[in-house]
């Protein structure tokens, strides 16, 4: 998998509660340990000391251990950021500046170019959000600290052979706090495993190369199992009294036993002819928005196992093909906003006085607590969430004369 399922926050806790004195002196000598095994995995001992010798510890990486977006954020508010307009413009303006490497990657893999370009957007915002940890640092800690070590290890090793082959330059390696980088976002081992040169310069480069990453990308779907030409799935109604038991990415069955059973497509378009299992995905529970979804959509969902992402970027590659949003709307009366909107937020919040930072888009702890003062100012639920209900309670009015205590219990 290219990325971890969410695991239980009470042992990342445990094992970070007595880190931060020891973790110098132990990561030291965790790295001495771990000489021996880079080195039966190809690692030469000029490069496991050029890149490991003076290295200090990101403690930071091991608290970042459980907590996915895709897993604990409400599905409609992870879909509004992901698949907003701004996301749309820019992945049609990628379409058009990179027309010719996507039709020769698609004639090459057979994954044609919105699905390739949706990934790119939900990743990495075609290419502004590569991540600003650097591998070595945030592999090397989580292979000596935290759980699933020995996962980590086999990653750290496999960036250190990235950068042994030259594929790429030292200081622009860079990613998530896991160890994911470039465009398209892979992890080490996937890198190894279907990055491919498609500019022909000698190297498989994801992050200086936007061919190399378009490709690999493309290289990752088809081996997961893409079928070219075929659907992801699409928007469906389903039936009176349908039982929500049958729905589950895992229960497919044969596309005419769900028509047999009443299941249409959203919309009066005709149901595509496919001659593979079918699966119907209930991503907000019977209320809201059903799908079918085929092969393809495992093929997505295997690039991050998380059905919201797999959702994300469905949805974003048919916007790019000029698709409207979902019919059914989500079942919800405080819908999510998009990135435009969440710094309007965070402007007004700045406005009355609260201390949040930069406006960026980006709900971190300081913007939640901004918002959950003026929640309870307003008689809301004091939850922290950037939704449509506090962003139109605080357009309606005008910013206090004395801005509120950010902290009332200072």
């Amino acid at each position: 998998m290219k990325t971890l399922r969410p695991l239980m926050l009470a042992g990342s806790l445990l094992a970070t509660a007595t880190l931060p004195a020891l973790a110098a002196d132990d990561f030291s000598a965790c790295l001495a340990g771990l000489r021996k095994d880079a080195a039966a995995s190809g690692v030469s001992g000029a490069t496991y000391e050029r890149f490991t010798g003076g290295l200090e510890p990101d403690m930071s990486v091991v608290e970042s251990l459980d907590y996915q977006p895709e897993f604990r954020t409400p599905i409609w508010d992870y879909l509004a950021a992901l698949v907003d307009d701004e996301r749309i413009a820019d992945g049609r303006a990628m379409l058009v500046q990179w027309a010719d490497t996507l039709k020769a990657v698609e004639a090459r893999f057979g994954v044609d170019a919105a699905t390739v370009v949706a990934v790119w957007g939900v990743e990495s915002n075609y290419g502004r959000n590569f991540g600003k940890r650097p591998l070595v640092t945030s592999l090397a800690t989580l292979s000596c600290f935290g759980r699933r070590q020995n996962y980590f290890r086999g990653e750290f090793f496999t960036t250190l052979k990235i950068l042994q082959e030259g594929h790429v330059a030292p200081e622009h390696l860079n990613g998530s706090w896991a160890g994911a980088f470039g465009h398209t976002q892979f992890m080490p081992s996937t890198f190894m495993r279907v990055a491919v040169d498609f500019d022909g310069d000698g190297r498989r480069d994801l992050v200086d190369s936007v061919p190399d990453a378009l490709a690999s990308t493309a290289n990752y779907l088809a081996r997961a199992g893409w079928r070219s030409g075929e659907p992801w799935g699409y928007e469906v109604r389903l039936p009176q009294g349908f039982d929500a038991n049958l729905a589950g990415r895992k229960k497919r069955r044969p596309l005419a036993e769900w028509v047999a059973m009443g299941v249409t497509r959203i919309g009066d378009q005709p149901m595509a002819p496919h001659d593979g299992p079918a699966a119907v995905l209930l991503p907000a529970g019977a209320e809201g928005p059903a799908f079918l979804v085929f092969r393809n959509f495992d093929a997505i969902y295997s690039y991050n196992a998380a059905e919201s992402y797999a959702l994300a970027i469905a949805h974003l590659s048919d916007r790019l093909r000029g698709g409207g949003e979902f019919i059914t709307p989500w079942p919800t009366d405080d819908a999510g906003i998009s990135r435009a909107e969440r710094r309007e937020l965070q402007t007004l919040l700045l406005t009355r006085g609260h201390d949040i930072g930069e406006v960026d888009g980006m709900i971190g702890s300081r913007t939640r607590e901004a918002i959950k003062v003026e929640q309870t100012g307003l008689g809301f639920e004091a939850n922290g969430r950037a939704g449509r209900k506090i962003l139109d309670a605080l357009r309606r009015q005008p910013p206090p004369a004395t801005a509120p205590d950010a902290n009332p219990a200072r």
